[in-house]
């Protein structure tokens, strides 16, 4: 399993980040986890062809984790040309939302006749799915968008990867992290204690109830980035877009 970071920053871009977006390539195909508005533009800085991902696997609905989609699909439609198959799952009313979001950037765009094939689903909390052979389960977390915000527990059956996505501090992270070679974490504020968000000093507390190998720190604000090497001092990995880790 091979983990290329397309994306690591908050929804306003701190640091010249682009939005959340993961690309993970498993089981012979290409996957994207998450994938921001920004994200369109930042596969082209990291030369990878939008036509060649074989599904897109959402975390949650706010525009820094799947913003991108409309224009993925436009790029597929008229200028890629796409032949290629691509899945969407998400969590509940990750349908709706895409389509609505198609229409609001493109008017009426939900309802072009694609000319590849597009299957967009919605998977249920808590329950495993297969997508494309990756097996996924989510967890729903405390971080408002208008439908369940989940992390996940992605596997191809040798390797676990863990994201928490957006959330304030829940227990339902420990599960989620615990045993996976690879857990990845926002940790958007260093100190002040925000709804839906993470902080740096409770994700120190708690390293080490995580379980897991290895812990990654991503989604940071300007006051968190600036203190990235204090983080790094307690063993974390820094997520940096361009990054690629194999895992």
């Amino acid at each position: 399993m091979r983990l290329t970071i397309v994306g690591s920053g908050d929804a306003f871009g701190s640091g010249g980040r682009f939005n959340t977006c993961f690309h993970l390539a498993a089981v012979g195909k290409s996957f994207l986890i998450d994938c921001g508005a920004s994200t369109h533009v930042a596969l082209r800085v990291r030369n990878i062809d939008p036509n060649t991902i074989d599904a897109i696997v959402l975390t949650h609905l706010h525009g820094d984790h799947f913003g991108g989609i409309p224009f993925i699909l436009i790029d597929a439609q008229y200028l890629g040309r796409r032949e290629r198959p691509l899945t969407i799952a998400g969590p509940p009313g990750t349908r709706e939302r895409v389509h609505a979001a198609l229409d609001v950037f493109f008017a009426a765009s939900s309802k072009t006749q694609w000319r590849f094939p597009l299957t967009v689903f919605d998977f249920p909390v808590g329950v495993q799915t297969d997508v494309l052979g990756l097996s996924v389960t989510s967890t729903e977390v405390v971080h408002f968008s208008g439908a369940p915000s989940t992390a996940l527990r992605i596997t191809d059956g040798k390797v676990m990867l863990a994201y928490s996505g957006d959330t304030e501090w829940t227990d339902a992270l420990l599960p989620v992290a615990k045993g996976a070679d690879l857990f990845i974490v926002e940790c958007y504020e260093y100190e002040r204690a925000l709804s839906g968000h993470m902080r740096w000093l409770t994700i120190k507390q708690r390293l080490k109830d995580f379980a897991a190998r290895q812990v990654m720190l991503t989604h940071m604000n300007p006051n968190m980035l600036a203190r990235i090497d204090e983080a790094r001092q307690s063993g974390v990995l820094i997520a940096e877009d361009g990054l690629t880790l194999d895992l």
